[in-house]
């Protein structure tokens, strides 16, 4: 008795996917001996994206009942790939010498052998019949070897193969819904280089496909996966199909597979279905989401952009710029942030308490991530911010220490060589940085508060980092900001110049990629760490970020790290104590008291932090 394995949404995806075949069933084919097939169904199992199995067979058996029938695969796939010891020795156009009656000996050690063997059959994507939003690749597409190692499996273990198709940047959206409902979302979209491909001119399978005008390269796993899983594990005997084998029609089958008794519909949720976004040009990288997680990630933006204060914040508003910056950040590896307004010159230290909760928050969660996480300080400010750090560490709001260090300007190359190692631009340290209530340089090169007053005397030349780094490839920058004259808010300045108070003088010229406005600083940074926690909850967000290798799901002590390690009421209570305690005062009144930009902790910033945590923790988990 044949025995079934596949994951019922799988079937239901390829059962959609046949409807556009004219009721037959594009699928995969690999042979091998019976020894290696516990094995290579570990790892299908754990690589599903490429090699989502629907069918199993018993040694020696050729037909697969469940999806079609009346076939055999010995003769229903030609042509064949022969692999002896892990090598491609010989195409043939069927596989007769295992039919029928043996007329030799070779033939009848060769019939005995396939009775040793099992077939396993993968799902893959149909070949296309139609226009660019059409899901998945041709069947003649162009397939790469790339530099991610899928997961391993018992003597199983090979880089992912991916399929590319051009696909028009308009009909993005269009192409990433349509392979979700049918055969899975892409696992790339964009430069080829960040997946290991060199050049896409010279498939390692298939045909080269044409790039037009326009068009962005889109990846799709791909089932010829399996291929490189038999040449790297060198099975004394295997075979492979022809590529895009169609199935007999299974219509007259009276055995029907079973799906997924468990789920009450066969449908996937439209909430689930990614959005693409473009979050970065150089390399030119999309990021994929849920639209359930875009529109909780949408409300975090609004509600910081609330304005208590009434500063008129709401007209710098440009939307997802959280949620770019959030996408970008969670591609990212290593992260600098920087922080430090130090408006209050009168008094030492001169600094605010908007800017370091925030910054401490979006470090912490970021740690949780498994990111590298460095703190860029003013040098005069080196000890202050040392000992803050170590407090925050031993109060448990911080997760734990973290690298602080300053950035001088000692000549043109200072900034190229403090972003990367020995100053060469392809080899940057960090791939994000991030300004938080950061005082930036007005276009007359002076440094303003919001009171016009100069304190250039009081900041280190951070902001040449942020120009340095748009000619560096693989640096993105964010800069968050309540007022106009935070470092990166030059995205905006000619809003700030013209809608802002005083905003001719204090706008500040440097730009970032993502400008994140809110009403106070703080909780632009309180938004960040509950975006980057929504999206690595997102399964269409974490299956892109792993591009489709591993087994899906996340662990319930890693969800419960970031849980723990998300802003919370009581740990932004207790930092901002810490603040007061070394003398740091609050933005607009000088007070020191627990406020920030006069407004006091509670109920206005503990507010908040509540609703915000209300909206991220609403649900853990979006998987059906």
């Amino acid at each position: 008795m044949c025995s079934f394995v596949a994951a019922g949404r799988a079937v239901r995806c390829f059962r959609a996917a046949a409807n556009a075949a004219s009721g037959r069933l594009q699928a995969s084919v690999v042979v091998l001996p019976k020894h290696l097939a516990d094995d290579f169904e570990a790892f299908c199992r754990s690589n599903p994206a490429s090699l989502p199995l629907l069918y199993r067979s018993q040694p020696g058996d050729a037909s697969c009942p469940p999806l079609a029938r009346h076939g055999d695969i010995r003769t229903d796939a030609s042509p064949y790939c022969v692999f002896e010891g892990g090598r491609l020795v010989k195409t043939v156009a069927g596989l007769q010498s295992y039919i029928g009656a043996p007329s030799s000996r070779a033939e009848s050690e060769a019939r005995h052998r396939w009775a040793d063997m099992v077939c396993f059959y993968l799902g893959c994507t149909p070949g296309l019949d139609g226009g660019p939003t059409t899901a998945g690749p041709p069947v003649n597409a162009s397939m790469y070897r790339t530099s991610v190692p899928c997961a391993r499996a018992g003597v199983f273990s090979c880089p992912l193969v991916v399929t590319m198709r051009p696909v028009p940047a308009a009909a993005l959206d269009a192409a990433v819904e349509a392979s979700f409902l049918n055969t899975g979302a892409p696992v790339h979209i964009g430069d080829a280089a960040i997946l290991g491909i060199q050049d896409l001119s010279t498939p390692d399978y298939g045909d080269q496909a044409q790039l037009q005008p326009g068009d962005v390269p889109v990846f799709w796993p791909s089932a010829a996966t399996a291929v490189e899983a038999i040449l790297a594990s060198k099975p004394s005997l295997a075979f492979s199909h022809s590529p895009g084998l169609m199935l007999p029609d299974s219509s007259s089958s009276t055995t029907t597979p079973p799906i997924d008794n468990d789920s009450p519909s066969t449908k996937p949720d439209p909430e689930l279905t990614p959005l693409s976004f473009l979050v970065s040009h150089n390399p030119l990288l999309y990021s994929l989401a849920s639209r359930r997680t875009v529109a909780r990630i949408r409300e975090l933006e609004k509600i910081i952009g609330e304005d208590p204060a009434e500063r008129g914040i709401k007209a710098l508003f440009q939307q997802d710029e959280l949620l770019r910056s959030c996408l970008a950040l969670s591609h990212s590896s290593s992260v600098a942030i920087t922080t430090g307004l130090p408006t209050h010159y009168m008094h030492s230290p001169p600094y605010e308490t908007d800017g370091p909760p925030g910054a401490v928050a979006m470090a912490t969660m970021l740690l949780s991530l498994g990111k590298q996480v460095t703190l860029v300080t003013d040098k005069r400010a080196l000890e202050l911010n040392q000992a803050i750090i170590d407090e925050a560490v031993k109060t448990g709001v911080l997760k734990t220490h973290i690298p602080l260090i300053t950035f001088e300007d000692n000549g043109p190359d200072s900034a190229l060589d403090f972003l990367c190692h020995h100053g060469d631009a392809s080899q940057p340290r960090f791939d994000h940085l991030m300004a938080i209530e950061r005082i930036g340089r007005a276009g007359d090169g002076n440094y303003y508060n919001m009171r016009e007053v100069n304190i250039k005397h009081l900041v280190d030349p951070i902001d040449d980092l942020f120009i340095a780094a748009k000619n560096i490839r693989g640096i993105v920058t964010t800069g968050i900001g309540d007022g106009g004259n935070e470092l990166g808010m030059g995205k905006v300045k000619e809003k700030v110049k013209s809608l802002m108070p005083k905003g001719d003088l204090i706008a500040c010229d440097v730009a970032a990629d993502y400008a994140i406005t809110a009403g106070v600083s703080n909780w632009g940074g309180y938004a960040v760490a509950c975006g980057l926690y929504l999206l690595h909850t997102c399964p269409s967000h974490r299956r892109y970020l792993k591009k489709g290798v591993g087994e899906d799901g996340t662990a319930p002590e890693q969800l419960q790290d970031w849980t723990a390690n998300l802003p919370s009421v009581d740990k932004e209570e207790s930092f901002l104590a810490t603040l007061m305690r070394f003398g740091i005062r609050s933005g607009k009144t000088a007070h020191l008291a627990m406020e920030v930009d006069g407004l006091t902790f509670h109920p206005t910033h503990s507010d908040m932090i509540r609703r915000l945590l209300q909206i991220t923790l609403g649900s853990t988990s979006e998987n059906p």
